[in-house]
């Protein structure tokens, strides 16, 4: 099978996650609530109000997610890269362990003080990122990736510190927090989530090809006329600030953006013209049937969304691990 039609019926399952999904919960709702979007109904409202842009948002943050592991693994060259990699979660949660410990009020267009305080401390480490690029304008990419490490170490040893002096409950709030989750995303959230991530979709997208160099190395692209040092910089901060929108509605999920992009190689290839657009809509579907599964498994009750995802990455990474050192 021709690798575009497989994006084509990858394209159409995903759309199918997304009108179906839902309708699942607890109670599975009738077909019917679908002609009635402005409807007093229970089912109605429930369908609308809440399932509905739970399920876009868990597909908007997944693509985006997968979109940036897509770009860091092609970029850092190293199939284990994520899009965390260079802090944008470690400074989000940052920002909402901050913001909870102090009692914060950040209210700002509809959106809650955590997603506010989360896309501010994101916000910051992708500010850290672009001093680097411009004190170094010819950092490399591994130097980048050091920086990134020991960024995230930065900014979980002031989580820990914020966690330790903090009462029980915002103590409680912060991890809660930080095992990532859906269900206080509504439709601002959404409205303010899905601009950042399209925007920065936009804009890798553009870099399709240079992406493909820039994956046989820095030295190759170079001598095909790619501007290394600014087509990377672009790519780190377009990616970066995309990630952090996500992150800021969804929480820190992890997993997907590793995942996405190796499961979508062997659906259509390494060429990024179709690998892109494939890990947004398996990244973004994937992210839907796991939150869906978190709200089932211990109904009433809702698991973290990032435990499903957790618990479906870490043999998958292992896989992966075991695969790269056997190859060598």
């Amino acid at each position: 099978m021709r690798p575009t039609l497989r994006l084509v019926l990858l394209g159409a399952l995903a759309l199918a996650v997304v009108v179906v999904m839902p309708l699942v919960g607890g109670h599975v709702l009738p077909w019917s609530v679908l002609a009635d979007p402005r409807g007093t109904d229970p089912a109605a409202v429930i369908f609308w109000q809440i399932r509905v842009p739970r399920v876009l948002a868990a597909f908007v943050g997944g693509a985006g997610l997968a979109l940036g592991g897509a770009v860091f693994q092609a970029i850092f060259r190293n199939p284990l890269a994520t899009p965390y990699t260079l802090g944008v979660a470690s400074g989000a949660s940052l920002g909402v362990a901050a913001a909870s410990s102090l009692g914060l009020s950040l209210v700002v267009g509809g959106l809650s003080t955590n997603s506010v305080a989360a896309f501010a401390g994101a916000l910051l480490a992708v500010g850290v990122i672009w001093v680097l690029t411009r004190l170094r304008p010819g950092i490399s990419s591994t130097a980048l990736l050091l920086a990134g490490v020991a960024m995230n170490f930065f900014f979980s040893s002031l989580i820990l510190f914020v966690q330790y002096t903090a009462s029980l409950g915002d103590s409680y709030r912060i991890i809660r927090w930080l095992m990532g989750g859906l269900g206080g995303v509504d439709l601002h959230t959404l409205a303010n989530m899905t601009p950042v991530v399209v925007l920065g979709a936009v804009v890798v997208a553009r870099y399709a090809r240079e992406l493909d160099l820039l994956a046989t190395g820095p030295e190759v692209a170079a001598s095909r006329g790619v501007a290394v040092a600014r087509t990377r910089t672009r790519l780190f901060l377009a990616t970066s600030v995309m990630v952090g929108g996500a992150v800021a509605a969804c929480g820190p999920i992890g997993f997907v953006g590793m995942m996405a992009p190796h499961i979508c190689r062997f659906l259509v290839g390494s060429h990024h013209r179709l690998l892109l657009p494939a890990s947004a809509l398996f990244g973004g579907a994937f992210l839907v049937l796991c939150d869906t599964a978190a709200r089932l498994v211990l109904f009433p009750a809702e698991l973290p969304v990032g435990v499903i995802t957790a618990f479906l990455g870490a043999p998958f990474f292992l896989w992966l691990l075991v695969r790269q050192v056997g190859s060598r």
